[in-house]
C-alpha cells in the first residue's frame, strides 16, 4: 500500500527554520520525481520546489529560492524541505507529492500525495 506521511511542520520564527519531512512506504523514493506543494488560504496550491529520480534535476519557486533547500534520504525512503530564514508569507499547509513524470509546476500531474504539514511562521 503506498502511504506518504508527513511531519515537521508546525509553528516557526520569522528567519528561523523548520524542516518538513514525508516518509513514504509501499514505493521507492528514488523511483519518482519529488514535489513540494503550498496551499495558503484563499490561494491555489503552489509549486516550492522539486528533486528529481536522482536527486538532481532541483527547481525552486523564486519565493524559495536560496532559503529552501529539498532533499531525500533513499535509505530512509524520506523527501525534505529544509527552509531557513523563513517569512510569514511562507505560512501555509505544505504537501509532498509524487509523480513518475518530470512535470512538477501544476498540482494535477503529481501521483500521490502526502496529508499535508501546517506551517506557521509568525513575525
Amino acid at each position: 500500500q503506498v502511504q506518504l506521511v508527513e511531519a515537521g511542520g508546525g509553528l516557526g520564527q520569522a528567519g528561523g527554520p523548520l524542516r518538513p519531512s514525508c516518509a513514504a512506504s509501499g514505493f521507492k523514493v528514488s523511483k519518482y520525481v519529488w514535489g513540494w506543494l503550498r496551499q495558503s488560504r484563499g490561494k491555489e496550491c503552489e509549486f516550492v520546489a522539486v528533486i528529481g529520480w536522482s536527486g538532481g534535476a532541483i527547481l525552486y519557486a523564486a519565493s524559495a529560492k536560496g532559503r529552501f533547500t529539498v532533499s531525500k534520504d533513499n535509505a530512509k525512503n524520506t523527501v525534505f524541505l529544509q527552509m531557513n530564514s523563513l517569512k510569514p508569507e511562507d505560512s501555509g499547509v505544505y504537501y509532498c507529492a509524487a509523480n513518475t513524470t518530470y512535470t512538477y509546476h501544476y498540482a494535477e500531474s503529481y501521483d500521490y500525495w502526502g496529508q499535508g504539514t501546517q506551517v506557521t511562521v509568525s513575525s
